[in-house]
């Protein structure tokens, strides 16, 4: 009887133990990585910038119902959920209502919008690096303002026409970026609370008033964002020539983008970047159509780094561009005529020891195109999210988080032709054989016997 009470009290106090721990593992949790470089945690510099959010994080997927993307996407928020509990995940389907996310923008399966207080920001690329700085950029909280030039037919930021950069100018505004209309009349300064200026491709030439302004406040310091067309019509070569830049004649054409169903060698695609802070990571393809090709002065008076390349199928057409219908073969580059070969250099990134005592780096850029933020071609690959990194940088809001490469040493194996060949031969030579001759002798033994 005793040691029936002795099991009996034994199994009880089993039972209550396990139901103690189960209790407690609700209230206190303890996790470890085990894996090589802690690969399944974040990185210290994630978690830190998470402790110093504030407020509660909203992250919207819009992933599709099917596969296991909406899983994938799960395990990667659990990581920063673990640090911050207060992030909330949702899904949304974006085969619910395909009208309802092509208003939204949502052109890739599992995008992602980030919401930190008022501001949103949305990611096309899952990485810790870009989760991390997009939380970053979310949590400043001074309003840069970027001024437009207006008065001389240039893209409007509250403009809707396919032309103007209404739909860019309300991203940034997610991201704390007001962007206000600038006139320059005779006596005008730009206003001192102006974080950068935006050129872009005025239809006139400008004022003088314009141009002393504009002077005025690239030699105080001032950062500046001009963005300019073939063959336009107003006189810019004094911004050139303060900018130490040339913009070369014609229409740059690239016949490397027939590969990816581009019957316009007009409208070029950029898949690979230079290397440069602007295009750190970036590896979305973007589209400029009709653009110019641009080159450098000598002496400049910058520190210039090209931001967009064409490839080397690439030259400056000077002669008739096909409008859309027509043949597209009479584009053909001729020596002759003065047309230059590529690789061509579409936009710069310049950058100086800024003359004002309150700034480091004055920071300006030029791009022969300004259709890619238009109303019209946002949307077209990463327009949009170049030009958001275009702008991070023009501000100087790129002082972004670093992650370290953690891979794992064992993750890749790097094979010669010789030992490549090896291998082959072992696993579809010698092993069959191999095989073949152990069931042989297994055979030769059991008649033996």
């Amino acid at each position: 009887m005793s040691r029936r009470l002795h099991d009996l009290l034994h199994a009880a106090l089993l039972l209550a133990l396990v139901a103690l721990l189960a209790f407690f593992s609700t209230r206190w949790r303890a996790e470890r990585d085990w894996s090589y470089a802690q690969r399944g945690s974040l990185s210290a510099q994630s978690a830190e910038l998470l402790r110093t959010l504030d407020r509660p994080v909203r992250v919207v997927s819009y992933a599709s119902q099917g596969g296991e993307l909406r899983q994938a996407i799960a395990d990667f928020v659990a990581r920063y959920q673990r640090v911050k509990p207060d992030i909330a995940l949702e899904f949304v389907d974006p085969d619910a209502d395909p009208a309802a996310m092509r208003r939204e923008g949502v052109r890739i399966d599992g995008e992602l919008d980030l919401h930190y207080g008022e501001r949103s920001e949305r990611l096309k690329v899952l990485t810790e690096r870009e989760f991390s700085n997009a939380l970053l950029r979310l949590s400043r909280s001074h309003t840069r303002i970027a001024a437009f030039l207006i008065g001389d037919g240039e893209r409007r930021a509250d403009g809707a026409a396919n032309a103007d950069f209404g739909t860019f100018a309300a991203l940034l505004a997610q991201q704390g970026v007001r962007s206000v209309p600038l006139a320059l009349g005779s006596g005008a300064r730009v206003p001192e609370n102006t974080d950068l200026v935006v050129v872009a491709d005025p239809r006139a030439a400008l004022g003088v008033g314009a141009r002393e302004a504009l002077q005025s406040w690239l030699d105080v310091g001032g950062n500046l964002l001009w963005l300019t067309e073939p063959d336009s019509a107003a006189d810019s070569a004094w911004l050139a020539q303060a900018l130490s830049v040339r913009v070369l004649p014609g229409v740059a054409v690239d016949g490397a983008g027939a590969a990816q169903g581009l019957g316009d060698p007009s409208f070029v695609l950029i898949t690979q970047y230079p290397a440069q802070a602007t295009t750190r990571g970036f590896d979305l393809a973007t589209l400029y159509p009709q653009a110019s090709a641009l080159g450098l002065l000598a002496g400049a008076a910058w520190d210039a780094r090209p931001l967009l390349r064409t490839s080397a199928q690439s030259w400056t057409e000077l002669g008739h561009i096909p409008k859309a219908g027509e043949v597209a073969a009479a584009i053909r580059y001729d020596a002759d005529a003065g047309e230059i070969r590529g690789p061509l250099d579409l936009g710069f990134a310049l950058s100086r020891l800024s003359p004002s005592p309150a700034k480091r780096e004055q920071r300006a850029a030029v791009l022969g195109d300004a259709d890619f933020l238009s109303n019209a071609y946002l949307g077209n690959g990463g327009n949009r999210e170049f030009g958001q990194r275009l702008f991070n940088w023009l501000l100087a809001d790129d002082a972004l988080i670093e992650v370290p490469d953690r891979g794992a040493p064992d993750r890749s194996l790097d094979l010669s032709q010789r030992g490549l060949g090896t291998i082959s031969v072992g696993f579809l030579v010698a092993l069959p054989l191999l095989l073949l001759a152990a069931g042989g002798f297994i055979a030769w033994r059991r008649r033996r016997r």
